[in-house]
């Protein structure tokens, strides 16, 4: 019953925090993805990390455009998802530099990701994460995500916890829009470490 409750809550506030989104201007989308970029370069675990992941924005996501420029000019190491759209499967895969992303070809939710057929270096074969940078449609203080639905990304992060001694640190991106008071959960989400946003805390 509680899980039925929840994911009746989840779709409820999916929708609430869509058309949040879909309100906010090209220019404010902009103004606090710029600070963000800020407060990720000043953040202690990024300069800390090397190998890092991080996603590819939508329309209504954070920017990452000047992050992932970031992690290239201080050597670090990039990987970016890659999602199979016939399951809930994902691998971070390695990008070769910040020019590259627009040669990709873009999926159906008009992401660029590398092709299946790419074979490229998968970050848990290798040696694993340091950070892991997430999207999302809404957080709460206490690390809660509420995802599109899918569970590539609390996949993903299990996955990790087998591969990995030491988990990765996760960093979830946002905007202030989608700060809620309290995202409605079940056993399968995964809580994020840490949610950056315009008024967060420093850390």
């Amino acid at each position: 019953m509680a899980a039925v409750a929840a994911s009746s809550a989840k779709r409820t506030l999916r929708a609430e925090l869509k058309q949040r989104l879909r309100d906010l201007s090209a220019e404010e989308r902009l103004r606090q993805s710029h600070l963000l970029t800020q407060k990720v370069i000043a953040h202690s675990r990024y300069q800390n990390s090397k190998r890092i992941s991080i996603f590819l924005s939508m329309q209504d996501e954070i920017e990452t455009e000047e992050i992932i420029k970031d992690i290239f000019k201080q050597g670090k190491i990039c990987f970016i998802p890659r999602y199979q759209f016939q399951s809930n499967h994902m691998d971070m895969v390695r990008l070769t530099s910040p020019e590259e992303i627009s040669l990709l070809p873009k999926t159906s939710w008009n992401i660029h990701q590398p092709a299946e057929g790419d074979v490229r270096e998968e970050a848990l074969s290798t040696g694993g994460l340091d950070l892991i940078f997430l999207p999302g449609l809404g957080f709460d203080k206490d690390g809660n995500r509420l995802g599109r639905g899918k569970g590539y990304y609390d996949t993903y992060l299990k996955r990790c916890m087998q591969h990995q001694e030491v988990k990765p640190y996760t960093l979830a991106l946002a905007f202030k829009e989608q700060i809620c008071l309290q995202v409605p959960v079940d056993e399968h989400d995964m809580k994020v470490d840490e949610v950056l946003y315009e008024d967060s805390p420093a850390s």
